[in-house]
């Protein structure tokens, strides 16, 4: 074929060697794109790669677990508003092009990201701190909801019709090379200054180098031409004029924008963060594991799953893209339970041997228990039955809670020895500081001397079936995302294609996915169990099991002219 990516035929066309390497144009399509979007969520993850650092310098006037439950609440608040992205610049992308709507988002995303490395924190401005934190991660959220769609519809509409599957693939692939990039920066930073001086400034470098990639992507970008697809709808006049109307108020197209959403996406997104996101939290936050450990072990798993998000794309041009999505969820569904525990297992032996030794409960009237975090600041956690959960949630302390009778002081059961909290409501400010102090000394002799560490033992790490499991984790990511994003330019029409599967993807993504981390902790918080978190994604990964199997249509052979 001697036509150029960028002159294609105005008929969608089969590749006759869907195995032949790609052309030069081809490469650079697919370069150009996932460069700025590597960069993109890049930008996005550095910030969740440091949540619990940015918790200390912006969140310090909370508990560290409220601290920490709160900095991923402004985490997420950067997925909350990503549906907003998308109809903004699916709008723009289906009415004025591809390229426009993508290089709008890279500048927006690469400004916001370097503000974060200058912004100062709460102890030098106060509450204006968290605020304009705040203001950044929702900018940021914006441009990647328009980010991704662009990206994905770009290069679908650049691919022949029997390789969409392996040319987006790479797009898949910018997500988790975005996370690796940014924990490789992370890491960096860390070892180079080292752990003080990172923990006092050093966290804000991998922001502020953010400007640098800002400047190559944009001049990548802005050398793009803009997609054959869009280009022959705007030569023959059938661009949509209202892309928002069309794509959610007829019901043609709004049951297929419901199907990607509950059918694909919701399942997707929890898969992708319970398997790259939560599993960090998980081994740093809840088992100990010093953040450098974690983070080298997640960046290697990362490393070597890598190449699969090609191979089910490839393959999902072969067989379909549903069959390979839904597997994943299934294998999701069948194996959360025991990979996390398995975890426990090798990363932290002592801490398991304790919880199963020494077993904690905490007896209190249920009526005095409250929730573990306190997103507006505005409630203090002070009854007796708070009083243990806070130190068990702060010290990864794993209790089943047991009611007493009304009225009761709080208890904690540890192994055969007993705790008792204290009613603070009758106490002063500097009564209860010195009461708090003294439970919360007896608690931590109490839960060492049965076991329970502070940290895990980096001696006692089995480093290898720990990357396995974590391996395992990010392959599931692979099927899940590998061939979705073929699957969702293949369900809707050229004229709304950016706008009709931006949205659900960015609530799929944004909402269900990107709330996982503190919906999971606050739930663990909560319960006491620190496995329950993990409901969160069953449930939503059985929902879109069920759904996409029965409900969803595969896609790969449909035509993408129409």
């Amino acid at each position: 074929m001697n036509q150029t990516v960028h002159t294609l035929p105005d008929r969608e066309y089969n590749d006759p060697d869907p195995d032949r390497p790609m052309t030069h144009e081809e490469r650079h399509v697919i370069l150009a794109s996932s460069m700025g979007t590597v960069f993109e969520w890049y930008d996005f993850y550095v910030y969740g790669s440091l949540a619990s650092v940015i918790a200390l310098h912006f969140f310090s006037g909370w508990s560290s677990t409220a601290g920490f439950i709160f900095a991923l609440l402004t985490f997420a608040a950067g997925f909350a508003v990503r549906p907003f992205g998308a109809l903004v610049f699916g709008r723009l992308g289906d009415m004025v092009g591809r390229k426009y709507a993508f290089v709008i988002t890279i500048l927006i995303m690469g400004l916001s990201t370097f503000l974060v490395g200058v912004l100062p924190s709460s102890s030098s401005i106060g509450s204006a701190a968290p605020i304009i934190l705040l203001v950044l991660r929702l900018l940021q959220g914006l441009a990647l909801g328009g980010e991704y769609g662009g990206a994905a519809v770009y290069v679908a509409e650049h691919a022949p019709h029997n390789r969409r599957g392996f040319f987006t693939s790479w797009i898949q692939t910018t997500a988790t090379t975005g996370m690796f990039l940014s924990l490789l920066v992370v890491l960096g930073t860390r070892v180079t200054l080292g752990e003080e001086a990172f923990l006092d400034w050093g966290w804000r470098v991998p922001f502020l180098i953010s400007v640098l990639l800002l400047g190559i992507s944009v001049w990548i970008r802005l050398r793009l031409h803009e997609s054959p697809a869009f280009k022959k709808m705007k030569d023959e006049g059938t661009i949509s004029k209202a892309p928002i109307k069309e794509s959610f108020g007829q019901w043609k197209n709004l049951k297929l924008v419901l199907l990607a959403l509950f059918g694909l996406t919701a399942g997707q997104a929890v898969v992708w963060y319970t398997g790259q996101f939560y599993a960090l939290y998980f081994l740093t936050q809840t088992l100990r594991v010093e953040s450098n450990i974690a983070n080298i072990m997640m960046a290697l798993a990362l490393l070597l799953a890598c190449p699969f998000f090609i191979l089910f794309g490839a393959l999902s041009d072969r067989i379909g893209r549903k069959p390979i999505i839904m597997t994943g969820c299934l294998i999701a569904i069948l194996t959360y339970f025991p990979v996390f525990k398995g975890l426990t297992h090798y990363a932290n032996p002592a801490l398991e041997r304790a919880q199963i030794t020494a077993p904690v409960s905490v007896v209190a009237d249920p009526a005095e228990c409250s929730l573990q975090f306190n997103p507006m600041g505005t409630a203090s956690f002070t009854s007796s039955c708070d009083l243990l959960k806070t130190f068990m949630a702060d010290n990864s302390v794993n209790y089943v809670n047991q009611a007493a009778k009304p009225g009761s002081i709080a208890q904690a059961i540890v192994g055969d020895q007993i705790i008792h909290s204290f009613d603070a409501s009758t106490l002063s400010r500097v009564e209860f500081a010195a009461r708090s102090r003294i439970l919360q000394a007896d608690l931590a002799r109490v839960i060492h001397e049965h076991g329970y560490p502070q940290r895990a033992d980096p001696s006692q790490i089995n480093y290898i079936m720990v990357l396995l499991l974590l391996f395992f984790l990010v392959f599931q990511v692979t099927m899940v995302y590998g061939p979705i994003a073929a699957m969702l330019v293949e369900m809707f029409p050229t004229r709304i294609r950016y706008t009709s599967m931006s949205l659900p993807y960015h609530i799929g993504n944004g909402w269900f996915g990107g709330f996982l981390p503190p919906v999971a902790f606050a739930t663990v918080a909560a319960t006491g169990n620190i496995y329950d978190g993990l409901w969160y994604p069953i449930i939503i990964c059985t929902m879109t099991l069920v759904i996409g199997t029965f409900f969803v249509k595969e896609t790969y052979q449909n035509k993408l002219d129409s």
